[in-house]
């Protein structure tokens, strides 16, 4: 996959000018970005229904209505914190993905759980990641480096005491002991557990194929998670999920080592990667997805309109 492209999520599309503008170093984009998107959660601020609404914005290009609906200054003034875009992770990782691409920087978001955000849990996270003609470099946007993180955050382990990814953390649930009940959305939260990193090693795999959905987007994946959340609120839901089938979990493994195999450097897995989300119904989104969002709504996303209605 050509990375230096931008992708039906990353597309700017009209705001193509205001990305151009920014600054040409990564840190500099990054600095941006930071300047541009308020957490939803980690902010601690309580951002009224239509605002926290943008968290469902998805593209880059509706990420940055939001901005300029607000803003006529360029992007590289930095908004005060209540005014900014409404987002999280993905949406940090994105806007600097599609800026990176603009500058015609390989670059792509990586999906999985952080040590470093909390101690003695793997949050789950999402950093960006280019590539400086040598080598691939993770970037996580949304932190501040002048911040002690523990971790350079500029130049981010993609394993332990960094970034996990999502295959990683499958990997480690499955084979090397490690509590799935210390991956999920933060410490005490409901949604965590093996069904949590599952569902990541799909979302994953759909970012590393140009499908840079949401973290809480569901689609034709294992029923376990796609069939028993129909019509439900992701809280109603999560709770009583049942066990991965044998065949799911089968899946699951095969997807992870491909892309644990593709991350180490076999072009063989990254060819099969791409062969198998193509062929494979259950692994990418078709014309629709289900939203559970944070906000309180479920909503059934028409990719292709780009329009949602509630589920």
């Amino acid at each position: 996959m050509d990375y230096t492209r931008q992708t039906g999520y990353s597309d700017p599309r009209h705001h193509r000018a205001r990305l151009a503008a920014l600054p040409d170093d990564p840190a500099g984009i990054a600095t941006v970005v930071r300047g541009l998107v308020s957490h939803y959660r980690a902010s601690g601020i309580d951002f009224p229904p239509h605002r926290l609404a943008e968290i469902d914005s998805r593209w880059v290009d509706r990420l940055l209505d939001a901005d300029a609906s607000r803003f006529t200054a360029p992007l590289d003034e930095p908004r005060p914190a209540e005014q900014r875009i409404v987002g999280c992770c993905r949406d940090f990782a994105l806007l600097t993905v599609s800026a990176l691409r603009a500058k015609g920087v390989p670059a792509r978001s990586r999906v999985g759980f952080a040590d470093y955000l909390e101690p003695d849990y793997h949050a789950d996270h999402v950093v960006t990641e280019y590539h400086d003609g040598t080598r691939w470099i993770a970037l996580d946007s949304q932190m501040d480096p002048a911040d002690d993180h523990g971790v350079d955050v500029t130049d981010l382990p993609l394993g332990p005491g960094g970034l996990r990814t999502a295959a990683q953390s499958w990997a480690a649930c499955r084979r090397e002991g490690d509590d799935p009940e210390t991956y999920g959305v933060g410490r005490g939260h409901p949604f965590r557990g093996l069904p949590v990193v599952g569902k990541y090693v799909l979302t994953e795999l759909a970012h590393r194929q140009g499908d840079e959905l949401l973290l809480w987007d569901f689609w034709g994946c294992p029923a376990g998670l796609a069939a028993d959340l129909a019509g439900r609120t992701l809280a109603e839901a999560w709770s009583e999920l049942p066990p991965w089938r044998p065949g799911e979990i089968a899946l699951i493994d095969e997807i992870a080592d491909l892309l644990l195999a593709a991350d180490s450097g076999d072009r063989a897995a990254e060819s099969k990667l791409a062969a198998r989300y193509a062929e494979d119904p259950r692994l990418r989104p078709g014309a629709t997805v289900t939203c559970h969002s944070p906000a309180g709504r479920s909503l059934e996303v028409d990719l292709r309109r780009r329009a949602a209605t509630t589920a």
